[in-house]
């Protein structure tokens, strides 16, 4: 069996355009698409005894959050599909997928506070340490006009 996609999704519009990117090139591959949302637990101070209802919430909350992100985007017939909530770091959830995947999708930024970044801080991440290929791919607002960009060499040797 072929390698699949796996695609890392919050509930930003970069992480919308990176699955609706992943989607397609799934069915044009003919090859599964996994959706991965993260969630982690990040309570700086809580009681023991409230550490799993607070986990269940959150769970419930990612699994919410997974589902509202699903609704938006539309599969297209040839896709195989397949989506769950991770407990983890997203950076480090989608770096462990990794191994055993074709290719990672990740949008340009997410949820973060950094928004004048080129790359968010978890696509950042996936980019330096993922162990296969990875697309980052941009929403419309990362992507500057042609006439913007400049000039680019590609495999331009030394001479």
């Amino acid at each position: 069996m072929t390698a699949g996609i796996v695609v890392g999704v919050d509930d930003s519009v970069g992480a919308r355009a990176a699955l609706r990117w992943a989607l397609l090139e799934g069915a044009r591959r003919h090859v599964t698409v996994t959706v991965l949302h993260a969630y982690h637990l990040d309570i700086a101070w809580i009681d023991r005894g409230d550490i799993e209802r607070w986990t269940t919430m959150e769970q419930h909350s990612a699994e919410v959050t997974l589902g509202h992100v699903l609704e938006d985007v539309t599969a297209p017939p040839a896709c195989d599909l397949q989506a769950c909530v991770v407990d983890g770091l997203p950076a480090e959830v989608l770096i462990a997928a990794s191994e055993t995947a074709a290719m990672l999708v990740v949008g340009a930024r997410g949820r973060g506070r950094l928004t004048g970044l080129l790359f968010g801080s978890v696509s950042q991440r996936c980019v330096e340490r993922a162990n296969c290929p990875v697309v980052v791919v941009p929403t419309a607002r990362d992507v500057a006009p042609r006439d913007e960009l400049g000039p680019s060499a590609v495999g331009a040797a030394p001479s």
